[in-house]
């Protein structure tokens, strides 16, 4: 089922943006994890709608938990986790149902559940069902850190505006913290304002822009993946393919490989304090498939907003002749900067689900 991740947790997904509410079932924590709740709502509040570069929709994200958890600790049976919509404006949709939005699951989705899905804020299609996999990727996070693994982002490319890559020395445990405090995550400070611009200027054009997220794991033992189909890449990607927007992944140089030659592209191996280690980190901590003890390095690219309220042609599904649409309602103009925090999660997932098959959780 395409609402299921995982072998070892399984993760289920539910609800619809504008229905009653959103959540999740998680079976296979550790009994006994710790989880604490307000560190867990430190993480929704970075993915939160609201603030000027996002959103208008106001929604507390506040998890009610149904099962799984007592006294803090976790049972070992299926954590399930509600979220209730409180802030819906469904007559937006109304004005426009029957009217394909472009770039949007409105056709493929009514072709696939046969005219009988909720097309109200894109339904179960909608970037809203990231907020569930912000609780399970928060809660999972707690005991990945337990074992001193670490995950931080940063926006690499926002429309025209781009910054450097993550170095080796960037990728200290307070660096990353900094990182994930910072409503517009970078590396260098000078391109937070120049971000800000693109996201303000598109919004004004009544436009969107998209771009890249470089994300980083550290702490990784050696040895967690597998060759071919359950690859440490793969099982990565298939979670991070699931955040609605999200078109390509990459790990280590990802696309460069292409520019380069074996002898530039290859990670030459060396000691360090009786450790064997990689000179560079071209191939983002992940070799056959299988984690090398260096930090894996991803990016995510994330297309622009589908919304946007410029007129745009489509199609009239209903009456089957063609059509212009203005999309209206409340949305993102960049959907990247709240993207950071559910690619961390949705990593978080994977490298759990990974580890506890390797048998170190």
């Amino acid at each position: 089922m395409s609402n299921i991740y995982g072998k070892n947790v399984r993760v289920s997904i539910f609800g619809e943006s504008h229905g009653a509410g959103i959540g999740i079932v998680i079976d296979g924590v550790k009994p006994g994890t710790p989880v604490d709740m307000d560190r867990i709502a430190v993480q929704m509040a970075r993915r939160a709608p609201g603030g000027s570069l996002a959103t208008a929709r106001r929604e507390a994200d506040q998890v009610e938990i149904l099962s799984g958890i007592l006294n803090g600790k976790a049972e070992g049976t299926p954590i399930c986790g509600i979220i209730r919509n409180t802030d819906t404006r469904s007559s937006d949709y109304l004005k426009t149902a029957g009217l394909l939005r472009p770039s949007h699951a409105d056709y493929t989705g009514h072709i696939r559940y046969k005219g009988f899905e909720d097309i109200r804020g894109g339904g179960h299609f909608s970037a809203r069902i990231t907020a569930p996999l912000m609780f399970a990727g928060a809660l999972l996070r707690q005991a990945l850190e337990a074992e001193g693994i670490r995950l931080g982002s940063h926006i690499l490319q926002i429309h025209q505006v781009k910054e450097r890559s993550f170095s080796q020395g960037d990728l200290t445990e307070q660096n990353l913290a900094n990182l994930g405090a910072m409503r517009l995550p970078v590396l260098e400070t000078a391109k937070e304002p120049l971000l800000q611009q693109e996201i303000e200027k598109a919004r004004a054009a009544g436009d969107s822009v998209g771009g890249i997220v470089e994300t980083a794991i550290t702490g990784l033992p050696a040895g967690i993946g597998d060759p071919f189909f359950d690859s440490m890449e793969s099982r990565l990607s298939q979670i991070l393919f699931s955040v609605p927007a999200v078109k390509g992944v990459s790990f280590g140089s990802g696309f460069a490989f292409a520019d380069m030659t074996g002898s530039e592209a290859n990670d030459p191996f060396r000691l360090e304090n009786g450790r064997i280690v990689t000179e560079t980190n071209h191939n983002g901590g992940i070799l056959g498939g299988i984690t090398t003890g260096m930090p894996v390095v991803f990016q995510t690219v994330l297309k622009p907003t589908a919304s946007i309220s410029r007129p745009q042609r489509t199609v009239d599904i209903a009456r089957m002749e063609e059509a212009e649409i203005t999309v209206s309602g409340r949305h993102d103009p960049c959907i990247v900067v709240r993207a950071v925090p559910v690619l961390e999660a949705c990593a978080c997932i994977a490298v759990y689900d990974a580890m506890k098959e390797a048998q170190c959780l």
